[in-house]
């Protein structure tokens, strides 16, 4: 097993610590595999009533995925690194998403990318004064994945939208306000909260409301009404034009980091949202995000992003094609086509 996870079993709860704090615990493949196979060995046995979730130290929860493991086997070895870092990842979700016990995520700090993908499955999803969550991939030039597709379209509104083009990040009380968290929980009672679930894990539910505290006013509430009203086109276009149309000064900055976005991960994930409307489950969702994964990381954009961003840090990418209008309906179409016999996402067996 990794040494980038601790996997213990307290009683009857089983207890995942993300352990890769230099890293804010970014997910790898090992970090994935060893997750699912402690919830597969834990799903079939009836001693282990629930699971807790959480990171071992450091100022995050979770950063997100491999980026370089994605970038490095986009340029050496054809994707194949790639796909199978995403293949893993996925299955991962899609298990949590299914899971018969209750999980526990304690969104704690940084919650973006691969994080969101193992917090949103879990039925407890605890914020804190700490937690700082987003999909940032339009800035490497990705797309908002991990289960995003079906997560991000049924967010209160226009909000999902709006997330997945801005990169916009939010706090503890405006994830719980979004219904990202279930709870909003100070970070100095979490160790006490965690003891009393292990204590009495048939009681999350009431152990996680007496020890709940009122969330500030979230920020995000203010500007709801412009965000349904501007983001409410079906396409990148047209949500452009409302923001420069608005004279706010509000409209202006997200029509900022709108634009600075890679604009082929942005017409991605808005076609996400209308595809997962066909998703008759999770898993067709995350068979619909492996294919969009496996072509995505294939495009220049994304090597371009990931050096813009992580390795050259100059914040200046170049991306093909540079302009939404450049971009046609087919070309997107192609992201989301079906992938050749044999290499299709398939997820983990249902228990017997």
């Amino acid at each position: 097993m990794t040494d980038q996870l601790n996997i213990h079993a307290h009683g009857q709860v089983g207890h995942l610590s993300l352990n890769r704090p230099k890293a804010i615990h970014a997910l790898t493949l090992d970090m994935c595999e060893g997750l699912s196979a402690a919830l597969l060995e834990w799903r079939g046995e009836a001693a282990i009533e629930a699971v807790i979730l959480d990171h071992a130290e450091g100022r995050g929860f979770c950063a997100g995925g491999d980026v370089a493991l994605l970038r490095n086997s986009a340029m050496e070895d054809g994707g194949a690194k790639g796909r199978e870092f995403f293949h893993a990842e996925y299955r991962l979700n899609h298990l949590m998403f299914t899971y018969p016990k209750p999980i526990i995520a304690f969104m704690d700090g940084v919650t973006m990318g691969g994080g969101v993908g193992i917090s949103q499955p879990a039925k407890f999803r605890v914020a804190t004064e700490n937690t700082k969550f987003a999909m940032p991939e339009g800035s490497i030039g990705l797309f908002p994945d991990v289960g995003a597709g079906h997560y991000l379209p049924r967010l209160p509104g226009q909000v999902g939208k709006f997330l997945a083009l801005t990169g916009a990040r939010l706090d503890g009380a405006e994830c719980l306000w979004a219904g990202l968290a279930t709870h909003y929980i100070a970070n100095a009672k979490l160790a006490e909260v965690k003891a009393r679930i292990v204590a009495e894990p048939g009681k999350i539910q009431a152990i996680l409301d007496e020890f709940s505290s009122e969330a500030p006013e979230p920020r995000i509430a203010g500007n709801k009404g412009r965000i349904d009203k501007l983001f409410a086109p079906e396409t990148l276009e047209g949500i452009i034009a409302n923001l420069e149309q608005d004279a706010s000064d509000w409209a202006a900055k997200e029509l900022a980091a709108v634009s600075s976005k890679c604009p082929m991960t942005s017409k991605v994930a808005l076609h996400q949202f209308s595809e997962n409307a066909d998703c008759r489950d999770f898993a067709a969702n995350m068979a619909m995000e492996y294919r969009i994964a496996a072509r995505m990381i294939m495009r220049p954009d994304f090597a371009e992003g990931v050096r813009a961003v992580l390795v050259d840090k100059d914040n200046a990418p170049q991306w093909q094609p540079a302009e939404p209008e450049q971009i046609s309906e087919g070309d997107v179409e192609a992201i989301f086509a079906p992938l050749p016999e044999g290499e299709e996402w398939t997820p983990f067996p249902a228990s017997a």
